[in-house]
C-alpha cells in the first residue's frame, strides 16, 4: 500500500482540497482542532484550492474563530480540477487528500485519478450514489494495484448510517438480519437549512438516475442472500410510531453505501449480510402536504433542462427554505442536531437462522451536532486520523471503499464518540 507516513518528498499528512468552499472552511477548522491527534501527536497539513487569496482568507478567518494565529502560516497550495498537472503536484505532497470540492459528479473524478496515479489516499464527503459507485466500477482495480485507499461518503453521508449498522451488528448477541433507521433533525429557534451545493447534487442525481441503474448492471452482482424474513419496505409517506412523526424513505446515499459495505463483508469476510431500509422524519400533517407538493414539483422539473435551471437558480424558493445559496448561519448550526435510531432484529445466540421467525431485537442510536457542517467535518477528519494512525486495521490492499468496509475493525467509533458524534445502545 502507499505509505501512511510523511517524508521529505511527501511532507503533509493531510491536504484539504477545496478549503475555501462552504464546507471546506469548516473542515479546515476541524483539522486545526485535531492537530495533536496525528501520528506521534502532530499533524502536518496544508490547504489547497483555485485561489490563493481565498485560501489565505479562509485561514485568517479560522485563526480568528479559533484564536489560533499560527493558522495564518499554514501552507497554501494552488490546485484546480481543470489543471491535471496542478492536481498531480498537490497529490505528490499529501499522504491523504481530503476532497471537499463538489458536486462530485462534475469535479470528483480528476481528483480520484490524480490521487491514484500519484500515491495519495483520498477521502471525500460525497452523498451521490452515481459518483460513488461509478468510481468503484472504474478505479477499484487501479487503486488496489497502487495500494491507494479511495474512501467515499465520509461525512454525514454516510458515516452515521454505515458505522451505525456496524455498531449495531457488533452489539447484537446472535445473527442480526435486518435494520431500519429513522433520522430526525432538530432545529433551534433560528431554524436551519443547507447550502445549495447539496441541492445541486440532488437535482442532477435524480435527473440522471438511469445512469446509476446502468452502472449497477455493469457490476453484475448477484443479489445478497436474505437471512430470515425479507425486510418490508414501508410506504412513500407513513406515520412512524418509532419517532412519533410522519416519515418518508431517505433519498440520500445511506442505503447505497450500507449495501456496498454489507456486500464487502459478506464476500470478503463471509459475514451474514444485514438487510437495510432508511427513513427520515418530516414532522406533522402540514409538513406532509408541503413535502408532497415540493416532491411532485421537483420530480417534474428535474426532467427538463429549463426546470433544472430554475431549481438551481432559486433553491430557497423551490425547497421551501431547506436549501439556500448562503447556507446556514453559525447560530442556526449551533441550534441544530440530529438523531439516527436503528431498530434491528435477528436470531439470538444458539438460534439457528433461518429456523422460525427472528426472536431478538436491538435498538441503537447515533446522535450528534448539526449534520452538514459540524458533524460532517468531524467525521471526515476523524476518518483521516484513523487511516493515518491505524493502518493495521485496514483491508490488506488498496481500492475504492465505503467507510464501513475500511473502518469496521478500527477505533473510528470511539474517536467519533469523543468528538460529539455518539453511538449508544437504547432499549427497544
Amino acid at each position: 500500500m502507499a505509505a501512511l507516513k510523511t517524508s521529505s518528498k511527501r511532507p503533509y499528512h493531510l491536504i484539504v482540497f477545496g478549503a475555501s468552499g462552504f464546507t471546506g472552511q469548516f473542515v479546515v477548522e476541524e483539522v486545526a482542532r485535531s492537530i495533536d491527534e496525528g501520528p506521534g501527536g502532530t499533524l502536518q497539513w496544508a490547504v489547497a484550492g483555485r485561489s490563493r487569496n481565498r485560501l489565505e482568507k479562509t485561514l485568517s478567518q479560522a485563526a480568528d474563530a479559533l484564536c489560533k494565529p499560527e493558522l495564518k502560516s499554514v501552507e497554501v497550495i494552488v490546485a484546480d480540477v481543470a489543471e491535471t498537472e496542478s492536481l498531480a503536484i498537490m497529490c505528490k505532497q499529501a499522504v491523504i487528500v481530503l476532497n471537499c470540492v463538489g458536486p462530485y459528479r462534475f469535479y470528483g473524478e480528476p481528483v480520484v485519478k490524480a490521487c491514484i496515479e500519484n500515491g495519495a489516499h483520498c477521502i471525500d464527503i460525497c452523498g451521490e450514489p452515481q459518483f460513488l459507485e461509478g468510481i468503484q466500477l472504474m478505479y477499484h482495480s487501479k487503486a488496489e494495484e497502487n495500494g491507494v485507499y479511495i474512501i467515499g461518503s465520509c461525512g454525514f453521508d454516510s458515516i452515521p448510517a454505515d458505522m451505525g449498522i456496524i455498531y449495531t451488528q457488533n452489539h447484537f448477541k446472535g445473527t442480526l438480519t435486518a435494520v431500519e433507521s429513522f433520522l430526525t433533525i432538530n432545529t433551534g429557534p433560528e431554524g436551519g437549512c443547507a447550502h445549495d451545493a447539496t441541492w445541486q447534487s440532488a437535482i442532477f442525481g435524480f435527473a440522471d438516475s438511469g445512469n446509476l441503474r446502468r452502472i449497477r448492471k455493469k457490476f453484475g452482482h448477484k443479489r445478497l442472500p436474505a437471512v430470515g424474513a425479507r425486510i418490508k419496505k414501508r410506504g412513500a409517506v407513513f406515520f412512524s410510531k418509532e419517532i412519533e412523526q410522519y416519515a418518508i424513505p431517505f433519498m440520500g446515499s445511506d442505503p447505497s453505501v450500507v449495501r456496498r459495505t454489507q456486500r464487502f463483508m459478506h464476500e470478503e469476510q463471509k459475514h451474514s449480510p444485514v438487510q437495510y431500509m432508511a427513513y427520515v422524519g418530516i414532522g406533522g400533517l402540514f409538513s406532509v402536504v408541503k413535502t408532497l407538493f415540493a416532491g411532485i414539483m421537483f420530480w417534474f422539473m428535474v426532467k427538463f433542462s429549463l426546470g433544472r435551471g430554475l431549481l438551481t437558480q432559486f433553491p430557497e424558493f423551490f425547497s421551501f427554505g431547506l436549501f439556500s445559496k448562503t447556507g446556514p448561519s453559525r447560530k442556526q448550526m449551533d441550534g441544530t442536531s440530529f438523531c439516527m435510531r436503528f431498530l434491528g432484529e435477528g436470531y439470538s445466540t444458539g438460534q439457528e437462522p433461518p429456523q422460525g421467525k427472528p426472536d431478538s431485537t436491538i435498538s441503537t442510536e447515533v446522535t450528534g451536532p448539526e449534520p452538514g457542517y459540524i458533524a460532517t467535518p468531524i467525521a471526515m477528519v476523524q476518518a483521516a486520523i484513523t487511516l493515518l494512525n491505524e493502518p493495521h486495521c485496514l483491508p490488506n490492499k488498496g481500492g475504492v471503499f465505503t467507510p464501513g468496509s475500511v473502518f469496521a475493525r478500527s477505533t473510528l467509533i470511539e474517536r467519533l464518540n469523543k468528538h460529539g458524534i455518539r453511538f449508544s445502545i437504547k432499549n427497544p
